[in-house]
């Protein structure tokens, strides 16, 4: 369901709007901004009577209305951009809800405030001031609107689901609904799989082709050369060789790889590890990468 404004507590839906054919829908938007619209007038028209009676001057009512305004006009803009927005996103089926979701309730249903107000006006017919008048039709108008979208539309709703029609296809759809679900998650394993599967053989692939390498640099860490700097270039160089190889991952895979042969070697145990320094700048190797 597409959701609407808040009324009572309850959530006023706009369903209908996502399942008329595009030239009715327009007409349904345009009957519910006028039905709000003229909501929010009633609404406003009660908060000023009451606020007379209960003794307020016109120069404060007015001075809270300029707030009031800003705010009721904040909460409509955002109240029909969730319906203009979210009108085409319904999940309300039609075979479900044979009755909700026809053309002829939902102009009956944007209509509600308006027929409220029509049904008021003519009850109020003789009424003794014109304040009365108005609070009696902006009083109509409210409950209607109440009656309409609060009660009568959730319960005409929760009544056609129970009808076999609607149960058996909502029945159906969840069923589908579970199945592409599941296929869904089959589909993400199976694509998880593969490419640890791939990951694994990279990897193989990776400890054939720098076998060479991890025994040359873990000499040149245990070497006890002077000439420093050309170790350093021959490290770099094989560094680089791993990084078009198979970029950082194939990089970290030879660091352990040294790593682990001077540990395999007692004597060469406590050597430095000077290949996190030598490869930084390599790619994405930068010298922070744990030890």
């Amino acid at each position: 369901m597409v959701e609407g404004t808040k009324l009572g507590g309850q959530t006023v839906s706009c369903e209908f709007l996502g399942i008329v054919p595009m030239s009715q829908r327009r007409t349904l938007k345009l009957l519910h901004v006028l039905g709000t619209a003229w909501l929010v007038f009633c609404l406003g028209c009660i908060l000023v009577l009451v606020l007379r009676q209960a003794g307020l001057d016109w120069w404060v009512i007015f001075s809270l209305s300029g707030y009031s305004a800003v705010f009721i006009f904040f909460l409509l803009s955002l109240y029909l951009f969730a319906i203009f927005r979210g009108a085409g996103k319904s999940q309300q089926i039609e075979v479900e809800h044979p009755l909700t979701s026809s053309f002829y309730y939902a102009g009956f249903y944007v209509l509600t405030p308006i027929l409220g107000g029509i049904a008021a006006f003519l009850g109020m017919i003789g009424a003794d001031s014109i304040t009365q008048y108005v609070l009696g039709v902006s009083l109509g108008t409210l409950g209607m609107t109440f009656l309409g979208w609060v009660v009568v539309d959730p319960a005409l709703g929760m009544l056609e689901m129970f009808l076999p029609a609607s149960r058996k296809h909502r029945t159906e759809r969840l069923a589908q609904l579970r199945k592409i679900r599941q296929e869904h998650q089959q589909q993400q394993k199976d694509l998880l799989a593969k490419v640890l599967e791939q990951e694994q053989r990279e990897k193989v692939q990776w400890q054939q082709a720098l076998e060479t390498y991890a025994e040359k640099l873990s000499a040149l860490l245990a070497s006890d050369t002077p000439d420093w700097q050309e170790a350093e270039n021959e490290a770099v160089g094989m560094g680089v060789n791993a990084w078009k190889l198979g970029g950082l991952s194939c990089m970290r895979e030879l660091r352990d790889m040294t790593l682990a042969r001077c540990q395999d070697r007692p004597q060469d145990a406590a050597v430095a590890d000077y290949l996190s320094s030598w490869w930084d700048g390599i790619g994405s190797w930068r010298y922070s990468v744990p030890s």
